[in-house]
């Protein structure tokens, strides 16, 4: 008799292997094909925090000295990096957390930087965030742009924080200023226990240290992505399975109150399950991804849901990436690290870098 089985659904396509080294988070692909990734400073020895894959191999990007801070607050190197997002332009935006093992913030730590891929990788524009946008508290975790906004556009950054509150930052992309939104919001912020209880690979996905009781993951607003016309920034805590989408004319209005901006947020329901990353095609499709079931979920534009991949190997499917017809995901364990499992390390390599076809480009918004 058969049984029923957990089937593989969607044909994952290996990219990159990462045989040893850190756990990468992020990832990027430019027009031409380049391949960027991050390595953020949790605890792995990260000799470079920014690489590209050359040949089989990922090496410090742009260089090593770039990847050599003096300390926490150098605004001239990268300190810490959750994510790297080549923009419309074809421009790579380094967003630098300033924040190695999720320490207090100090200026000059947190920061966000253009480098020119088309004019030999060249820093062009560092952006530092003043103490009242980059909190002591606050981890920068993912941006997105639409470059028709103002005279160069804006930016749209999460603050997942699980010290502190949470919310959206942008920024004016010629002038360097910035703002928070939805501070504090409810939308940005962790569901906790008994409303939440993420189940990831059999087991509830908490905080275990090696002594002392469980305590929740209280990561908020986490994931975000752009509508294909620029009309809503989307974005999720990472503990929560709901997501909230809000109008971006209104976010990137300075005039426009902090109370008519919440009036404009809108409950996207539930996802399928705690999610580390949102992106979109210019299909008008948003992607899920979903680390409770080792997959990645597409919403189509009238508004149901399908499964694009689903496979074991997807062990924390983190932070994804259109370019070339291809949904690019990395798989990095997070959820194995010592903090979630007593104390033990039980991540194994390889982690990876995967892609699969989606007949779709990526959305680039600009003039």
């Amino acid at each position: 008799m058969n049984q029923p089985q957990d089937e593989t659904i969607g044909a994952l396509e290996t990219v990159h292997r990462f045989d040893d080294g850190p756990m990468p988070t992020g990832v990027s692909v430019s027009a031409t094909g380049r391949v960027f990734v991050n390595f953020p400073k949790w605890g792995d020895d990260v000799a470079f925090t920014v690489a590209e894959i050359r040949d089989g191999r990922a090496v410090a990007f742009p260089d090593q000295h770039l990847n050599s801070p003096a300390g926490d607050d150098d605004p001239a190197a990268f300190v810490s990096v959750q994510s790297i997002v080549v923009d419309p332009a074809d421009r790579l935006w380094v967003l630098d957390t300033g924040a190695p093992m999720f320490r207090k913030t100090r200026r000059g730590g947190p920061k966000l930087v253009c480098v020119d891929l088309a004019n030999g990788d060249a820093v062009v524009q560092t952006i530092l965030f003043e103490p009242d946008v980059a909190l002591p508290t606050t981890y920068l975790n993912d941006v997105r742009f639409d470059l028709r906004r103002g005279e160069a556009g804006v930016a749209y950054i999460t603050d997942s924080s699980d010290q502190g509150p949470n919310g959206l930052i942008v920024v004016d992309l010629a002038t360097g200023q910035a703002w928070r939104r939805l501070h504090d919001h409810p939308s940005t912020k962790a569901v906790r226990p008994p409303d939440l209880l993420p189940i990831v690979e059999g087991a509830v996905f908490m905080e275990r240290p090696p002594d002392g009781p469980a305590e929740p993951v209280l990561m908020g607003s986490d994931g975000i992505a752009i509508a294909a016309d620029g009309s809503r920034i989307y974005y999720c805590p990472l503990a929560s399975r709901r997501w909230y989408s809000v109008d971006a004319v209104a976010l990137a209005d300075r005039s426009v109150s902090d109370a008519e901006v919440a009036a404009t947020v809108v409950d996207e329901g539930d996802k399928g399950g705690v999610s580390d990353g949102l992106e979109t095609d210019d299909q008008g499709r948003l992607y899920v991804t979903s680390c409770e079931q080792n997959a990645v979920l597409r919403r189509l534009p009238d508004g149901t849901f399908e499964t694009l991949v689903h496979d074991p190997r997807l062990l924390w499917p983190d932070t994804m990436s259109v370019a070339g017809g291809y949904l690019y995901v990395t798989a990095n364990q997070l959820h194995r690290q010592d903090k979630y499992q007593h104390g033990k390390d039980l991540r194994q390599y390889p982690y990876s870098l995967f892609r699969v076809a989606i007949d779709a480009g990526p959305v680039r918004l600009r003039p």
